[in-house]
Parts: C-alpha cells; structure tokens; sequence
C-alpha cells in the first residue's frame, strides 16, 4: 500500500484550490457575461404614490427597455426604508434585486435604528445615483414674516413659540429644521408627523407655523394662499424656482441641505454586474424624457460611479453620525 509524501499532499491540496478558485471564477464571469437572464426587482422603501416611488418607476421603466428584462418594482413600507433595505440587503448577491435608496434609509435610518439587522456599508452594494433634491422652507400665510431674515428675527424674539412639522422623527425634513435652528441660532419646536402630507395640512391650516417640504407638494400649497416659500435648502438655487433664494443668502450663511436617490444591489455582488447596472442607470437617466420626468418631481437628474456613490455613503454615515448627537436625535 503506497503513502502520499506530505509534499504530495500539499501538491494536490493547491491544485484543488486552483481548480475551485478558477470553477468560481469562471462561473462569475459567465454570470456577468449573460446578466440579465431573468426579470429583476427594484424594491422601495416608502408607499406607492410617493416621491421615492415614483423616482423608482421612472428609473425601472427605462431601464427595463434598455436590458431587455423586466424590473418589477414592489412596495416594502416600513421603518423609515429599513425594510426594503433589509429584504435587498439579504438577497442573493446576483444583481436581480435592487433597492431605490434615499438619504434617509440609507445613512439616517441605520444610524437610528436601536437595533439593525445589517451592515450598511457592506451588505448594500452602491450602484449609481439618480437625482438629488433641494427642500423648501414653507410658512404658513398669517406668519409675519416674507423672509428667512425676518423670520429668524421672529424666532429669537419669542424662542419657543414657533413650531416646525415633520414627516416623522429622524426624517429628513426633521433634520433639514434641526440643521437650520442650530445655524440661525434659533429655538424651533419639532413636531413630527406620519408623512408630509399631514404636516403640510396643518401648515396650510395654521396649526403649525412652518416647515421643510418636497417642492412638488409645497407649490400646490403655496398656489392656494395658506403658504407661502422664503426659500430653498440647496446650495444654489433651483432651476425650477430661480426667484427663490437659498436660505444661506437669505440669512443663514453655510446652510445647505438636500436629499439624494440611488440604485444599490446586494453586497457581493460581481463588480461586473454592479458596473452593467450603473451603464443602465446613466443610459437611462441621460434620456431627455426621463429628466423632464424627475424634474416634475422636484429633483435635479444625477450619476455617479459605484465608487463614487460609496465615497458619498461613507462620508455621510460618519457626518450624520456626527450631527444627530448634536442634534439631540434619537430613535422614538
């Protein structure tokens, strides 16, 4: 009975994870060389109707043409966009799931979450950005004040009585008037909401003063006379409203605050994959038609690279990390 050397032995361990090493290799490369071979999925965090939503279809659906696959795109409501980022998160690393990821479940929700289920740096993989989007700042018609100055003014000679409504705890609205009250040295009380829609009722109807809103929605409001825009939270102004000033050059020197969208798949997946979905996204974002779609929603079209849109995520996690304990911000 003849013994193998342990010389032999370890010959024939390395040929066997060579051998592995190329199988799994080849196979990922055959993968990407026929990605898509199947429907795909875009899951979204918020309601159907709502801006991420629509942001969502518009992308899907150009998309879909351009990959010869369908993108279904499915609803998974829920805690602040953790759900859907959960469920993509999990998701086999293949590139056939997707999420359409905001600001706010992609950097603030983690960080305020009590207890999270993955890794946000490592279990969602960035694809591209979509569109980025300024807010404005809404008062309601009785408020005594036509501008961020005067309404400053306003707020430090009563501290306290001025109320800002949010669409809900730790949402980006909710940070957009944290972020102003600290910079304008201001004593604004937060009251929170289940969504945009209700806190923006209540400014129409005087229950509360003021608020930070989507542009889309705040025009309808301030087209009925019960509101009425100092300004928009973005560094420049905003094409759509360009006799609108930004709140830094209406009285908050270095304010700026704006919300992003973006595609991601699940982490692991084959870099080659992840590169084919961002030529996709830009494909379709670069339409004519797409972009008079997402400026309609109020959002100005934008791309990146997958290394760029991780640089971003990075960079936020640890600046948000920042803020909301400087804010006071915690999970409800």
């Amino acid at each position: 009975m003849s013994t193998l050397s342990p010389l032999s032995v370890t010959r024939r361990s390395l040929l066997g994870l060579a051998v592995l090493a190329s199988t799994q290799w080849g196979a990922q490369a055959v993968a990407a060389d026929t990605y898509p071979s199947q429907p795909l999925k875009m899951v979204v965090g918020f309601a159907a109707g709502g801006g991420n939503d629509v942001i969502a279809r518009i992308i899907a659906k150009e998309m879909q043409q351009s990959m010869g696959q369908t993108i279904v795109v499915e609803n998974r409501a829920g805690a602040g966009g953790l759900i859907a980022a959960d469920v993509v998160a999990k998701a086999q690393p293949n590139g056939y799931t997707l999420l359409l990821g905001s600001t706010g479940s992609n950097t603030v929700a983690p960080l305020l979450a009590s207890k999270l289920s993955f890794d946000p740096r490592k279990d969602l993989a960035p694809v591209s950005l979509v569109a980025e989007s300024g807010n404005v700042l809404l008062v309601n018609a009785a408020v005594p004040a036509n501008s961020v100055k005067e309404l400053v003014a306003l707020a430090r000679k009563d501290p306290g009585t001025l109320n800002y409504a949010s669409s809900g705890n730790g949402s980006t609205l909710h940070l957009a008037g944290a972020l102003f009250a600290k910079q304008a040295n201001v004593n604004i009380v937060h009251v929170p909401y289940r969504g945009n829609s209700q806190a923006l009722t209540d400014v129409s109807g005087g229950q509360v003063q003021m608020t930070f809103s989507g542009i889309p929605p705040a025009l309808q409001s301030a087209k009925t006379g019960q509101t009425k825009i100092l300004a928009v939270t973005t560094k420049e102004r905003v094409k759509s409203l360009p006799n609108i000033p930004t709140i830094a050059e209406a009285g908050v020197p270095g304010y700026e605050f704006s919300t992003w969208y973006a595609v991601f798949t699940t982490g692991g997946t084959d870099p080659a994959i992840v590169e084919r979905l961002a030529t996709e996204v830009k494909k379709a974002v670069a339409k004519p038609e797409v972009q008079a779609m997402l400026a309609a929603q109020g959002v100005e079209p934008s791309t990146n690279t997958p290394a760029q849109m991780r640089q971003k995520i990075d960079a936020e996690l640890t600046q948000w990390g920042r803020d909301l304990k400087a804010f006071g911000i915690t999970a409800q």
